[in-house]
């Protein structure tokens, strides 16, 4: 196989990017133009009329409205959190599960806080279950959004953009890591759903999983370092580092022992070349057509000016699904499922898309098995705590009039199952093709079917 090598882009090449970039922005503003318009003009048709279909439509642009203003939120946060963990030298994998996860979940994890503070302050019994139990709906929603439809969305857009490798490139270590250290937490959720109520003990041992996730992944991180410090050790300080080809880089892998995929060298050449030739990086503000340039101290403060947007936000989605599930007579729980889930999953979705069109493969599964496995570590845990507390510590009922949470039960079952399914497709030939990404699809489609049947039953 002769070398490959990678040349500087080309102006007509650059204009192309930068006119793609353009054409994404200027249809990013014609939805949300849409979505304000069409809340204004169905607040006043809701006000004006009580008929169920303006209700409807009313919910709807506030749900699409409430999803842009959360995901343009996180853009600017998970630009931040990527530039810090870029100057702490995180790899890809390791920085989408951590860093990237953070930044993608807080919506789900203010989503739950503010379900159960709501249930305390409307001076309803915290033991209804209403509160938690559309804690644990919106977080089990977003966990299975994250895991079936993220990789089924990145997979769609690298097949129709990515001509050189229009499949995503799955890394064992992101499924044997990732994917079944989320798989574990699930199981351990399951069984403490399976109680009649969960206290401390479940806030203690989701915790504690979480903590050694994290010293995992600090393991993985060390010795992604002392690779990278000796690939650029092993290559010749006299070439430029951005006309390396895949064979050098892949030779230099394969003598210290270690198999590089096309994710891998894409990545590492990635690192090496900012390393190179460091550009000021910049976090991008309203659909990108503005940007701050980065530093330690403008990433803090933008991550602070976010969280705070996100949490308005959340508030305001949180109000949403309850208004909606009075106006349709359902459960709280089977609204917070589709509604709150997909809403507070846009910026993972995002996120993870960007990542894999910048060729980081890795990154963008990880994020989604690393959003997951925040989501039911600390966004369930956080609310938990907040709800014991409120509750003079006492352990929250999962029962609603001293019967099983609707729908509870049917949750736990899907959502091994789904995963079980999802890991094998990601495990067959460790790609993700478009063919897979249609399938995914309608896995989840089964999923909202589900939530759909549930509160018709109820």
């Amino acid at each position: 196989m002769s070398d490959h090598l990678p040349q500087e882009p080309s102006q007509s090449d650059q204009q192309r990017r930068d006119e793609s970039a353009f054409s994404g922005a200027r249809l990013s503003l014609f939805v949300t133009a849409v979505s304000v318009f069409g809340l204004i003009g169905c607040y006043f048709w809701s006000a004006s009329s009580s008929s169920l279909i303006a209700q409807l439509a009313y919910a709807f642009f506030q749900v699409t409205t409430v999803s842009v203003v959360i995901w343009q939120a996180c853009d600017p946060f998970a630009d931040a959190a990527q530039y810090l963990g870029e100057q702490w030298r995180i790899p890809g994998s390791v920085r989408g599960a951590t860093l990237d996860a953070v930044a993608s979940s807080l919506p789900e994890l203010f989503t739950g806080l503010f379900f159960v503070l709501l249930v305390v302050l409307s001076d309803q019994p915290v033991e209804a279950g209403d509160g938690f139990g559309a804690t644990i709906a919106t977080c089990a929603g977003s966990a299975v959004y994250n895991m079936i439809l993220i990789p089924a969305f990145c997979g769609i857009a690298i097949a129709f953009t990515r001509k050189r490798r229009p499949f995503i490139q799955v890394d064992k270590q992101v499924i044997f890591r990732d994917g079944l250290w989320f798989l574990v937490c699930e199981l351990v959720l399951v069984a403490f759903l399976f109680r009649s109520s969960m206290g401390w003990p479940a806030v203690f041992t989701l915790l504690s999983l979480y903590v050694v996730y994290l010293v995992w992944l600090a393991l993985d991180a060390r010795k992604h370092r002392r690779l990278r410090d000796l690939v650029v050790q092993k290559l010749s300080p006299d070439e430029s580092l951005s006309e390396l080809s895949d064979e050098t880089i892949a030779t230099t892998f394969k003598d210290a022992g270690i198999h590089a995929n096309d994710s891998l060298i894409d990545n590492v050449r990635r690192e090496l070349v900012a390393d190179d030739d460091a550009d000021e990086q910049q976090a991008g503000f309203f659909f990108g057509l503005f940007s701050l340039p980065l530093t330690i101290t403008s990433a803090c403060m933008i991550i602070a000016v976010s969280t705070l947007v996100t949490a308005s936000a959340c508030y305001w989605l949180v109000n949403i699904t309850e208004n909606l599930a009075v106006t349709l007579n359902v459960p709280v729980f089977f609204v917070a499922v589709i509604v709150a889930a997909a809403a507070s999953s846009v910026p993972d979705t995002f996120l993870s898309i960007g990542s894999a069109k910048r060729g980081d493969d890795d990154g963008a599964v990880s994020n989604a098995f690393g959003s997951n496995i925040f989501d039911i570590c600390i966004c369930l845990s956080v609310p938990l705590i907040a709800a014991l507390m409120l509750n003079s510590g006492q352990p929250i009922s999962l029962a609603v009039d001293g019967k099983p949470m609707p729908g509870l039960f049917g949750l736990q079952i899907l959502m091994v199952c789904l995963t079980a399914i999802t890991l094998a497709v990601l495990l067959h030939r460790m790609q993700l093709t478009l063919a897979k990404s249609i399938f995914l699809v309608f896995l989840y489609l089964f999923f909202i079917g589900y939530a759909v049947v549930g509160s018709l039953q109820y």
